[in-house]
């Protein structure tokens, strides 16, 4: 099901559950402004996702109410998470879904890192 990226944050989501430690996760990367971790469900060699601390549930949220200081700060974390994983020499992708016409599944912004093979056109037809 797809999520409408206007509705209120919901704290019960499973990325909230995640930077809560509730859920378990094979973890990438943290600071003050990000957390990073392996998708459950890989759609690509590397797929990594990054999502802000912060309760933001779209990017459109996320650029209306954040500081400036977590905006750059999750922005540097997403580069720092490719360059880490040695994606930037080969390439890599990134995805941040918002709303229901994207298929966002969890209302909490996140991007998506894909890489470790060609990744083909962005949409098809």
């Amino acid at each position: 099901m797809a999520v409408d990226a206007t509705l209120p944050y919901d704290n019960q989501n499973i990325f909230a559950k995640i930077l809560r430690g509730e859920i378990p996760c094979k973890q990438v990367y943290e600071d003050e402004f990000a957390f990073a971790f392996h998708d459950i469900n890989p759609q690509a060699p590397t797929h990594i996702l990054v999502v802000p601390k912060g309760p933001y549930v779209s990017w459109d949220d996320f650029s209306r109410h954040a500081d400036d200081a977590e905006i750059a700060g999750f922005i540097r974390a997403v580069g720092k998470v490719a360059r880490d994983a040695g994606l930037v020499e080969r390439g890599y992708r990134l995805l941040a879904n918002a709303g229901p016409d994207s298929h966002q599944e969890v209302p909490h912004l996140h991007v998506h890192i894909f890489a470790g093979q060609p990744l083909g056109p962005m949409l098809a037809r």
